[in-house]
Order: structure tokens, then C-alpha cells, then sequence
């Protein structure tokens, strides 16, 4: 995935007025996809370690919801970020768990239900924790609907997710079978996503994109360093604190991109930070799977 991610983004690069022609209104239904895909592949047992695990699962999010935003706000300041990416970086933090980190949490011999226990809360807490958290610490600069993100975060994250678990709970052999096709639909989805915003903002971000690329693996590396690091300070067991170190370091970017497409359409380039995200978070996260699992539990 991180490859095929981090081609498309080349190619928008590279041949950004072909992507120019694809309005960026369709990511949000391409958003949607994903989220529909994710409501398949969930099931109510998922949601089991919510009331067997309490402390694990607030761990988890209390960290997910402080650790990113915190530092997204705070890279900000210190490289001075102009007001879009600033806005686009701050989104990113405060937007709930990725997907795929899930596969990654697998991957690196972490806690799996935790990890998919917390993407599952903090995606339900997204509708009400990332509009207020964006207001906190991106309102004074930004003027920020908290109602609209709200709203926008409901129906295109919250929504497809319950239907699909209701086409699960409906047609449940057709949905064993479309399981099997999802990683592969959801990537191609993401780096169609990604090669639409960096397509769009192409000149933009070849004449001043090495900031914001430093910013977004800072942002990265140090959430993901920062949840190992609460882990141990709590005296995890090691699986818990890579299911948290993951969960904490991968976002869900395309929320961040889709949110600054529809709400913050004066400020183009607030789309750039969710994009680049998304390339780099599936390149470190093959990393650092490969690192956890190669040490011994």
C-alpha cells in the first residue's frame, strides 16, 4: 500500500494537470467508500474490548486525542507554518486512528483487538473531538463550524460505516466473499485520493514542500515514539504498548484532506498536510511492523 500510495502521489507530481481535471468534491464519497468497507469488515465483538478493557481502550484514546493534536498544534508554532498548512496540519492531528493501522498493529505482533477497539471509539468520537479540537487550537487564526465538521464527519464517516454493518448483518455471504477485496479496493481508493490533492496543489507544493513534508514525519515519528512511551510509562504489557504506539502515530488523513476540502475551501493548500500523511504514515508503518516484530515479546 505504502508503495502504491507513494506512486500516485509521483505521478500527480509529475502530470498534475490530468488530476486537475478530476473536481476534489469527489473525495468525500471516496471517503466514504473506505468508511462503508470498514463498516464491513467490523463486527459487534470488535467493540467487546470497549467492556472487558475499559482502561486499555480510554489509554488508548486519551493519548490519540491529546498526543496528535498537541503536537500537531505545537510543529506548527515552531515552524512557523502559514495559516493553510498550519490549519491542514492540526486537522490531521486531531482526526480519530487509521484504518490500516489495524493491518499494522497485526503486522508488528501488537495488541490486534485493542488496536481495532480503538479505531472503533475514536472514530465514534471523532464527530464531536475533531471540530471542537480543531477549534481549540486552530479557531483563533481560522474561523472553524463546529456544527458543519460535525455534521460532515457524520455522514461521511459515521454513515457508511453503519450501513455497512447493516448490509453485513443482511447479506452475509456476499460480504465473506467482498471482504477478501477490501484491502486492495481501499488502497487503490487512498492513492487515488492522495494523487487528486497533491495534483491539485502540484506548483504550490513543489515550490515549498519540504517544510510541510519535515513537519508531517515529525508529526509521525513522534506520535508514534510518544504512545510506545505512555505504554511504558503505565507499565503495559508490550503487545498493548505497540497496539497504542500505532494507534496514536496513524491518522486517518483522508478525514483530514476530505474536512479541509469542504470547510476551508479558502485555504487549498490545508488539504496537503492529510495527503502527504497518507503516503508517509503507510511507509513508516511498514517500518516500524517490520522493527516490533523483530523484537521478541
Amino acid at each position: 500500500m505504502g508503495i502504491l500510495v507513494l506512486a500516485a502521489a509521483l505521478l500527480a507530481l509529475v502530470f498534475p494537470s490530468v488530476l486537475q481535471q478530476v473536481p476534489t468534491t469527489v473525495i468525500n464519497p471516496l471517503l466514504g467508500v473506505i468508511m462503508f468497507g470498514m463498516g464491513l469488515t467490523l463486527n459487534l465483538r470488535d467493540f467487546k474490548i470497549v467492556f472487558s478493557r475499559p482502561k486499555d481502550v480510554i489509554i488508548g484514546c486519551l493519548a490519540q486525542f491529546t498526543v496528535m493534536p498537541l503536537l500537531a498544534w505545537g510543529l506548527a508554532s515552531a515552524f512557523q507554518l502559514d495559516e493553510a498548512l498550519a490549519l491542514g496540519v492540526v486537522l490531521v492531528g486531531c482526526c480519530p486512528g487509521g484504518t490500516a493501522s489495524n493491518v499494522i498493529t497485526y503486522l508488528a505482533k501488537g495488541d490486534l483487538a485493542l488496536s481495532v477497539g480503538m479505531t472503533g471509539v475514536s472514530t465514534l468520537l471523532a464527530p464531536l473531538l475533531t471540530p471542537l479540537l480543531t477549534w481549540a487550537l486552530a479557531g483563533k487564526s481560522v474561523d472553524v463550524d463546529v456544527a458543519a465538521m460535525l455534521l460532515s464527519i457524520l455522514w461521511v464517516v459515521i454513515l457508511p460505516i453503519v450501513v455497512g454493518l447493516f448490509v453485513k448483518a443482511l447479506w452475509p455471504k456476499f460480504t465473506e466473499k467482498a471482504v477478501d477485496y477490501l484491502p486492495a479496493i481501499s488502497s487503490i481508493v487512498i492513492a487515488f485520493i492522495v494523487a487528486i490533492v497533491i495534483g491539485a496543489n502540484a506548483n504550490k507544493l513543489m515550490t515549498g514542500g519540504l517544510v510541510i513534508v519535515i513537519v508531517i514525519i515529525l508529526h509521525n515519528v513522534c506520535g508514534l515514539s510518544l504512545g510506545y512511551l505512555i505504554g511504558r510509562l503505565l507499565h503495559l504489557a508490550e503487545p498493548k504498548k505497540r497496539a497504542i504506539s500505532i494507534e496514536v502515530g496513524m491518522q486517518n488523513s483522508g478525514l483530514a484532506s476530505s474536512l479541509a476540502t469542504l470547510h476551508f475551501a479558502a485555504y487549498p493548500m490545508a488539504t496537503i498536510p492529510g495527503a502527504i500523511f497518507s503516503v508517509w504514515h503507510n511507509i513508516s508503518g511498514a517500518i516500524i511492523a517490520r522493527l516490533y516484530a523483530r523484537k521478541k515479546i
